[in-house]
């Protein structure tokens, strides 16, 4: 279907791949994955023909047609929204185009062309185009109000969601997706898993969700060593598997024969817990065939992140009474809030709105005054704050080192070697913890925001979109750290696996007070009772 042969790519001395030869075939889904800056979105790029290689050859098999989920939000803003979608076909939007200027000037020499046109219109399912856009454009949250609105006047959410849609039309037998969850509510990204899960032709997608990876992925395709090597599987797969291959190195002594056996009762034991998972791709039976033989230990830098507590918490972490918030434009963000945490909570403090998550956590971290109501903190309770943005703490110019002192409380603590081990923890070793703080990139400044939450050794943790910005490995390694964690944590994340495998309590922000449930991430959206009531507590009296 696609291959690529003797791809390489430098720029200057730095080389990204060499001598790359893969092929995706009909069928199956590959995810994309590699360490920030391994050349994830520079191949998609390539396999687009939107960049070119310094050397080698893209081949698309003659007569196939491959889509590219636009980054460009802009792009389209001169077309409504299903007019864009249709674009996505871009063969058929071309012959319904010539179609239109054909009876807009027609003659009797131009009706047997309007016939032809007319005929491989028909052959490409033309004349269900709108409505299939429109059937799009609703599953992906895109009321059937904004379906003739211009592009330009649609919001940058909406536009991703109109955009993924441009994408997804017309059935492409080669679809490439760069990150296509931004920005997407949990219900929509539910619905683009079971869409492209039932998927018959190739997708190759980059993501940093690691739910849907695994709900998705047949394949998974690691950038390493300027190569990229395919693995049957999804990304748990692949993580698990590449975590056995380092620690059978690390004992050079087993036996080949032990070796063998771990390998194979592996697989044994992560088919059959995939297998009852709703989140298979039991469709393409991939697991009854993986093997680990070829699997090789990545050389992905995992960060060290631990978060210990000066001292444990009492028993009252944090009552609240009466809550609310308006936005600066006046919108109800929540209203009636009434909590009462416990010390072994772990907490999802969702929204519809993300504005009432932030507004909920720069209230209680004393950054915001509520509209009405209080809170008041356990007296035994330190609290530490993730804001999903970061950017007041790197408005000044000074070396890492010196950044992370601000927070430091003994002199003990402000000695280098210090301070310099919760960098180093951090992936900021040598030269790096003397990186400037105010020219960092996005993922730099995350981990160096939860080097600081490590130092602080609060026992209460509030994080605001803490996987923003952070590779795959970064992210792993903060999940497995707060699985871990003693102490309470309040988060709001867009990543399933995060949210789910670390809370065990919701609460729901709404507009008529709050949700409250003990219950797992997927059990409370399931949950058919707790649908209802969130439908209630949302709706606007007409």
């Amino acid at each position: 279907m696609l291959s690529v042969s003797n791809l390489s790519v430098q720029f200057g001395k730095r080389v990204l791949f060499d001598e790359v030869n893969v092929a995706f075939t009909d069928g199956n889904c590959y995810g994309i994955i590699g360490a920030n800056g391994a050349g994830k979105s520079t191949f998609l790029k390539i396999l687009s023909k939107k960049q070119e290689a310094t050397s080698g050859q893209v081949h698309l098999e003659p007569g196939k047609r491959m889509s590219i989920l636009e980054q460009n939000h802009n792009s389209y803003d001169e077309f409504t929204a299903l007019e864009s979608v249709v674009m996505g076909n871009k063969p058929l939007f071309e012959i319904k185009k010539e179609i239109d200027a054909l009876y807009a000037d027609y003659t009797d020499e131009n009706a047997d062309k309007i016939g032809e046109l007319q005929v491989q219109f028909e052959e490409m399912n033309g004349w269900n185009a709108d409505s299939d856009a429109a059937a799009l454009l609703s599953n992906l949250g895109v009321g059937e109000a904004l379906h003739y609105t211009m592009m330009a006047d649609l919001d940058s959410k909406l536009k991703v969601r109109v955009l993924l849609a441009q994408a997804l039309f017309g059935n492409p037998d080669v679809l490439i997706m760069d990150e296509p969850t931004n920005d997407l509510d949990y219900e929509t990204i539910s619905w683009l898993e079971n869409f492209l899960a039932n998927y018959d032709n190739t997708v190759i997608v980059v993501s940093h969700d690691r739910h849907f990876l695994d709900a998705v992925c047949t394949h998974i395709a690691d950038i390493d060593f300027g190569k990229i090597n395919l693995y049957s599987g999804n990304y748990t797969f692949w993580y698990e598997s590449s975590q056995l291959a380092l620690r059978q190195r690390a004992q050079q002594n087993k036996k080949a024969e032990e070796k063998a056996r771990e390998l194979q009762e592996f697989i044994m034991r992560f088919s059959a817990n995939v297998a009852k998972s709703k989140q298979a791709t039991s469709r393409k039976k991939m697991l009854d065939k993986l093997k680990v033989d070829d699997i090789k230990p990545s050389s992905r830098r995992y960060p060290a992140i631990i978060f210990d507590r000066e001292r444990e918490a009492g028993d009252q972490i944090l009552n609240v009474e009466k809550l609310s918030a308006y936005s600066d434009d006046g919108d109800l963000l929540f209203d009636n809030i009434d909590i009462n945490l416990a010390k072994a909570d772990k907490v999802a403090i969702i929204s519809k709105d993300s504005r009432a998550t932030t507004a909920f956590y720069e209230i209680v971290s004393g950054v915001r005054t509520a509209s009405s109501g209080s809170f008041q903190w356990g007296v035994t309770t330190t609290q530490s704050y993730l804001p999903v943005d970061n950017e007041q703490y790197f408005d000044e110019s000074m070396n890492l080192v010196d950044w992370l002192r601000q927070w430091t409380k003994t002199e003990e603590e402000r000695e280098e070697v210090y301070v310099r081990g919760f960098l180093g923890k951090m992936l900021f070793s040598g030269e790096e913890a003397l990186k400037k703080s105010n020219v960092l990139s996005g993922g730099e400044k995350v981990r160096c925001m939860l080097s600081r939450m490590m130092l602080l050794r609060a026992n209460v943790l509030m994080l605001d979109e803490p996987t923003n910005h952070l590779d795959l490995e970064s992210i792993t390694a903060f999940n497995n750290s707060l699985k871990n964690f003693k102490g309470t944590v309040m988060l709001t994340t867009h990543d399933h696996e995060f949210v789910h495998t670390v809370a065990n309590r919701i609460i729901e922000l709404t507009p008529k007070g709050a949700i409250d449930r003990y219950l797992s991430f997927d059990e409370y959206m399931s949950d058919k009772s707790i649908k209802e009531q969130r439908e209630k507590m949302y709706s606007v009296p007409v």
